[in-house]
């Protein structure tokens, strides 16, 4: 490693369910919860659930992200987060509390739900659980003044979800690809396809599903021929069913967080949907573009209702898109970066990095990409209760 280069995580990284945790479990947390968030009294205006903003008198910022998600110092270089707080004088309190989309739903539903503060400034979501909180009016539009980088260098393939379709109240934090990884000392084929994950005998009992439902249905749609940006309930229902028949097969050993690494390393699971950011960094595995295509999301940086420190938050969004910063960032997570610039910035960071496709893909590789659509709340509860009668079973 040169002296300029950060050191770079060698675990696992933040997306899914906490380490160790099993389906099971992460089928208990969602079925608990949903029913909660289509209570119609939950929705809230953003315009009217408002507070003070401190930030000129009470110069600091509460932050929740996902485990191992930034950089962090070392003797050589100093963090990109302590850089902001001597930039900025401002003291950040950075919580790794976001272990699951669905479990950190469960600890803000009862504030956000009824216009009391969650304490936070600033939270970090995935799309589709970004695109429900934006819908209840729970997240508040970043000020465009305050965000100037965020509008100049977001990348343009992320510029227009039709969630937020303006970026008004979200900022990707990074961003990834979900396709099929294999450890390639031990499949003598390669895995190109969803329908031979699910199906090939040499892969039996040794293949692994993300327990995230987004991910995994939305690579299953996409075996079918359907688009997982614009799809029916009878599409699911068809999708779900697929998944069904490779599990009582015994094709499937278990529905996964990232914990699903460790295995495909000892050789535990042979292939598996997988995260690009989980693999990137392993010279045993391969990250494979199925011939159907891929999914594609990020993790978005939301201000909440009521966030004491707006302003703040606002200055975290806008230096996180400078593209040094964002580089740096990109250098130790591994994930997609999404601003503009970083790759050039990468250049003084790690060249070893500069062409990678999992961290600044070409036009061509985002081609390839899908998104999940934007549900309704009778949606989420009837596709992931669905999803985890087969996933949790």
């Amino acid at each position: 490693m040169s002296p300029e280069q950060p050191a770079r995580r060698s675990a696992p990284t933040r997306r899914g369910v906490l380490k160790g945790v099993g389906a099971g479990a992460f089928a208990a947390a969602s079925l608990g919860v949903l029913p909660l968030f289509s209570t119609p009294d939950r929705t809230q205006n953003p315009n009217t659930c408002t507070t003070r903003d401190l930030s000129n008198v009470d110069h600091s910022l509460d932050v929740s992200n996902w485990p191992i998600y930034i950089d962090q110092d070392t003797k050589k270089r100093q963090s990109t987060m302590t850089d902001f707080e001597k930039r900025y004088g401002i003291n950040v309190t950075y919580n790794e509390d976001v272990n699951d989309n669905v479990e950190f739903f469960g600890k803000v539903v009862n504030q956000l739900g009824s216009c009391q503060t969650t304490k936070r400034d600033l939270f970090v979501l995935t799309d589709w659980m970004a695109a429900r909180m934006i819908k209840m009016g729970w997240i508040q539009k970043h000020d465009p003044g305050s965000v100037p980088n965020l509008d100049k260098n977001l990348l343009s393939s992320l510029r227009h979800v039709n969630w937020d379709p303006k970026r008004e109240y979200s900022a990707p934090w990074q961003s990834g690809f979900a396709g099929i990884a294999y450890n390639k000392k031990l499949v003598k084929q390669e895995v190109r396809t969803v329908d031979e994950l699910l199906t090939r005998s040499d892969l039996r009992g040794r293949v692994t599903l993300l327990a995230e439902m987004p991910d995994t249905m939305g690579l299953v749609l996409l075996s079918d021929g359907k688009d997982p940006s614009s799809f029916s309930n009878s599409d699911f229902e068809q999708g779900v069913e697929k998944v069904k028949k490779a599990r009582d097969s015994g094709q499937i050993r278990a529905f996964t967080g990232n914990e699903y690494v460790n295995d495909l390393l000892a050789g535990n699971v042979l292939a598996c949907f997988a995260w690009s950011g989980d693999v990137a960094s392993y010279s045993n595995i391969e990250f494979v573009v199925p011939e159907e295509g891929m999914m594609i999301w990020s993790d978005n940086m939301l201000i909440p209702n009521l966030a004491a420190h707006k302003a703040n938050a606002e200055k975290w969004i806008n230096y996180y898109y400078e593209p040094a910063v964002a580089a740096q960032l990109a250098a130790y997570v591994n994930y997609v970066c999404p601003v503009e610039g970083a790759q050039q910035a990468m250049e003084k960071i790690d060249k070893s990095l500069v062409d990678n496709p999992l961290i600044f893909p070409t036009p061509d590789y985002l081609k390839q990409t899908h998104s999940f659509m934007g549900m309704t709340e009778p949606q989420v509860r009837l596709f992931e209760g669905e999803f985890n009668d087969v996933a949790g079973a």
